[in-house]
């Protein structure tokens, strides 16, 4: 499962006097999720658009299974599905038909079965114009994946979507990894990123900022780790010392709360402490950096405005 599927070398984009993509480089392999994670403007779009030969990059070297976006158009179109931001079917067209088109287009059989799954069943007969903008963005994950292509571009995939469709389209993202498929997803939600992908590229400003698995990249950081601690008595809450590794934050409902460097250190002298006190455990929670707070961490200072 090491193919690489998705490659992108010194990747530039630019409009106008606007560099959207400024030397962008990454790979993502076969059966892997990759995240391409970053505020709006940071270049997430233009990238997957020159990736999918929606757009010519300025310079760089693109390759998708092993083919040239710019120079093999036709051949890309059997091996990527691609759900884009906003769709474009005609406003007449009925879910039932644009599914019809696409596979037809494809050489294969209608996929009602998806339709049905994304909670679309009930819209068959129903004009795309009608369709609310979650259903839209639905029908197009449906469309994207219906030939089971090898690799699946997804941008901003669960913009719209309510709980339910949301939990689905993630179980199909599981289930097309599993199945072998490569899937770039672009996103702005870190903890859907956090969740979903195998790695993940930081961008900001057109740049790789960092790069690497969410636990790595969560790692890489300050190393900070949140501690939670509730006891019985509560005597944590009033009479503290000082433990190693650990300071202070102050007291969160019934919860003392520490930040520490050496968590393993902290959790040992605080459990040691209550036991001394003669108070009892009651929770005790240590969380590490959440992807979130790593790439605000990353990000420092707000990002420059422009292309997403």
């Amino acid at each position: 499962m090491n193919e690489v599927m998705v490659e992108a070398r010194n990747l530039r984009k630019s409009y106008g006097s606007t560099q959207a993509v400024r030397d962008i480089s990454f790979e993502a392999r076969r059966g892997e999720v990759f995240a391409l994670l970053g505020p709006n403007g940071s270049g997430k779009t233009s990238t997957l658009e020159c990736l999918e030969g929606i757009r010519q990059p300025d310079s760089g070297r693109l390759s998708i299974a092993g083919l040239d976006p710019a120079r093999h158009a036709r051949a890309l179109r059997a091996v990527v599905g691609v759900q884009l931001q906003s769709s474009s079917l005609p406003a007449s067209m009925t879910v039932e038909e644009a599914m019809r088109f696409f596979c037809a287009y494809h050489g294969r059989s209608p996929r009602f079965d998806l339709v049905e799954r994304l909670g679309l069943g009930e819209k068959r007969r129903s004009q795309f114009g009608t369709l609310s903008v979650g259903q839209q963005r639905r029908l197009a994950l449906v469309l994207a994946v219906t030939h089971e292509p090898e690799v699946v571009f997804l941008d901003e995939p669960t913009a719209g979507l309510d709980v339910q469709s949301r939990a689905e389209l993630h179980a199909l993202i599981g289930e097309l990894r599993a199945g072998g498929a490569t899937v770039v997803l672009a996103t702005h939600d870190m903890a859907e990123a956090e969740k979903l992908a195998d790695r993940a590229a930081i961008l900001l400003r057109g740049r790789v900022a960092a790069e690497g698995s969410p636990r790595q990249l969560t790692a890489s950081g300050n190393r900070r780790t949140k501690i939670s601690v509730s006891t019985e008595q509560g005597l944590l809450l009033a009479h503290a010392p000082d433990f190693p590794g650990a300071s202070p934050q102050g007291p969160s409902e019934d919860y003392s709360i520490f930040i520490s460097e050496d968590p393993g250190r902290s959790v040992a002298s605080i459990l040691a402490w209550i036991d001394g006190a003669g108070d009892r455990l009651v929770d005790l929670r240590v969380e590490r950096p959440s992807l979130e707070e790593r790439f605000l961490e990353i990000a420092g200072t707000p990002t420059e405005g422009g292309r997403a």
